[in-house]
């Protein structure tokens, strides 16, 4: 059976908002652990831990994973695309920027991927997506004003969160084209699994490993938060959304996602916006509304939300 996307059930609005919880959490969980360890070293514990989670998972449900090479190129890339580089560019942006800022930032991923899907030829740039789009540039414009491109490093925090959402964007459309027919919890669970070789080689070859031997507890606290909670179980939940709902209600998720992780950043890490960043937040909210399109349905004559 085919799921209604512009109807939700009561029990998907609250997996939703336990879904926004868990991956706003995860800025929290990094704000915390890069106080004790680099960010090479956090993705690679990361994605290591997440992956050995999840092939259980995986191996229960659904037997063994796919053995078909044109499978595991498509998931290399994947894992490139939407784990290896968007996780490092985040950790890294947020040795530099608070952890709610992080999030507003990251939730541009649906402007790119939109943008790049289009510019592929396989969903057309419509107005309102037009619209859309511009309306968050603005919004990441006023984040920062003029003092974007600024030599100071909060700017360089934003513009590498910057580029993780747009990786995001590239890797949507990676696998829309490469990994039509992989089940997505193969998706997860086969990029999780790579990224973990891929972060091993990196960690060991540019960093030291051995850092995770000396952290606090809070940080292996959030490690294993970051891992467990925000990775392999927010896959599950992500896909358990999708099934019930279809996929464009997840978009919600990323509207709700900067709320959780700057009401985390502020009661935990004591973090908070200037009225700047309030505003460039609200702006960039509005341009997920505008791409999303169906407030708009909903506003328009003789039309009613489900």
């Amino acid at each position: 059976m085919t799921p209604n996307q512009n109807h939700i059930p009561l029990s998907v609005w609250g997996m939703l908002l336990l879904l926004s919880v868990i991956w706003g959490g995860s800025y929290l969980f990094v704000g915390i652990a890069v106080k004790d360890l680099s960010p090479l070293v956090i993705v690679w514990a990361r994605v290591a831990l997440a992956a050995s989670a999840l092939l259980p998972v995986h191996l229960l449900l659904l037997g063994p994973l796919p053995k078909q090479r044109e499978a595991w190129t498509a998931i290399i890339g994947l894992s490139v695309l939407n784990n290896v580089i968007p996780f490092t560019l985040i950790v890294t942006g947020q040795t530099m920027i608070a952890s709610g800022l992080a999030s507003v930032i990251n939730a541009t991923s649906p402007l790119f991927g939109v943008a790049v899907i289009a510019a592929a030829g396989i969903d057309p740039l419509i107005p309102r997506k037009v619209l859309g789009i511009l309306i968050g540039i603005v919004g990441v414009a006023v984040l920062k004003g003029a003092s974007l491109f600024a030599e100071n490093s909060q700017s360089l925090g934003i513009l590498l969160c910057l580029g993780a959402a747009a990786s995001y964007g590239v890797g949507s459309l990676w696998a829309r084209m490469k990994l039509k027919d992989t089940p997505p919890l193969s998706m997860a669970t086969g990029q999780l699994l790579c990224s973990s070789a891929i972060m091993t080689v990196l960690a060991f070859s540019f960093d030291n490993p051995a850092q995770l031997l000396a952290a606090s507890r809070e940080s292996w606290a959030a490690l294993l938060g970051l891992s467990l909670l925000s990775t392999s179980f927010a896959y599950i939940l992500f896909f358990r959304v999708v099934a019930r709902s279809g996929p464009a209600n997840v978009l919600l998720v990323t509207m709700i996602i900067p709320v959780s992780a700057i009401a985390l950043g502020y009661m935990v890490l004591g973090e908070t916006l200037d009225r700047m960043e309030i505003l460039g937040t609200l702006i960039i909210m509005l341009a997920l509304v505008v791409i999303d399109g169906r407030a708009i349905r909903w506003l328009r004559p003789g039309d009613k939300p489900a």
